[in-house]
């Protein structure tokens, strides 16, 4: 990948990963109509297995796969397990523009988090920011007198779990590969899944069509995996974040070229508040990191 400009590298590979991940969210979705979700979860899992081990010897990590179970990897990858969990219920039940676009505050709570872990100054501004990408998640969820629905605080709990993941994964060494972290991503959720289904689902015979979306699922989700974990090791947060609002894009698009939907007015502001509020973030880090060279 050396060929591709330093300067660029990790916002491609944040788009390459949002990209990926939604083809996987829209076949996964596609194949929760029949069969529970937990086990849907558990099917992709080993289809990206069986996809992933072999792409591993292929380029020559064979030697590596212990590090598989590196506790910083599986660190990282255990809260994937939690964030995954909530989402995939959330996103059989939600429209998938609405379920990606609660997961947009992910970079939000990443500032928080970054505050807390590691003493970085938020200010007032980002804070006031901070609450903007709230409120709009919630114009998103739509809450009712009845309260916010189930499944969109499944979803704004994968988003809390997803910061935490990547928070973790500053921790993971360089000398461990992505495709690496990826696939142990891919056994971590695989286990997981697996347990969820027995404690709580009955099986369901999958068909032929069932096996094939989850079988281009899981491919996708392998990729997914290891972009989003590359573009954050690549590139500097700053130049990587904003990219990450390209959920919203590519779940838009799913959702009018596959599901014949589009969201409400309400839920069109609040996703704008939310992609708004994260770029504002952002722009100001930029502005504050020019203003420090200059001085």
């Amino acid at each position: 990948m050396q060929f591709i400009p330093a300067s660029i590298r990790g916002p491609l590979f944040m788009i390459v990963s949002t990209g990926s991940y939604l083809v996987n969210d829209t076949m996964m979705k596609l194949a929760t109509a029949g069969l529970p979700s937990y086990e849907v979860l558990f099917l992709r899992g080993a289809a990206a297995t069986l996809w992933g081990f072999p792409l591993l010897f292929v380029l020559g990590y064979g030697k590596q796969i212990p590090l598989i179970f590196d506790k910083r990897v599986l660190r990282r990858n255990l809260l994937e397990l939690a964030a995954i969990l909530c989402y995939v219920v959330a996103l059989a039940n939600m429209q998938i523009a609405d379920s990606t676009a609660l997961g947009q505050i992910t970079p939000l709570l990443m500032l928080v988090g970054s505050s807390i872990l590691f003493g970085e100054r938020i200010g007032g501004q980002r804070m006031a920011l901070i609450g903007l990408g709230f409120i709009g998640a919630l114009m998103v969820a739509q809450p009712t007198m009845q309260g916010i629905s189930v499944y969109a605080l499944l979803a704004l709990g994968n988003a809390a779990l997803a910061a935490a993941r990547d928070l973790a994964g500053r921790h993971v060494p360089t000398e461990v590969p992505g495709m690496i972290v990826a696939i142990s991503a891919v056994v971590v959720v695989l286990i997981g899944a697996g347990a969820a289904h027995l404690a709580s689902e009955r099986w369901v015979m999958p068909e032929a069509r069932h096996l094939l979306l989850l079988a281009g699922a899981g491919l996708f989700l392998i990729f997914g995996h290891f972009f989003i974990f590359m573009a954050y090791r690549v590139g500097p947060t700053s130049a990587v974040a904003p990219f990450y609002y390209c959920f919203t894009v590519w779940a838009v698009i799913s959702g009018l070229l596959v599901f014949g939907q589009f969201p409400n007015t309400l839920a069109v502001c609040g996703i704008l508040l939310v992609v708004a509020s994260g770029l504002t973030i952002v722009s100001l880090d930029q502005r504050k990191r020019r203003l420090t060279v200059v001085a």
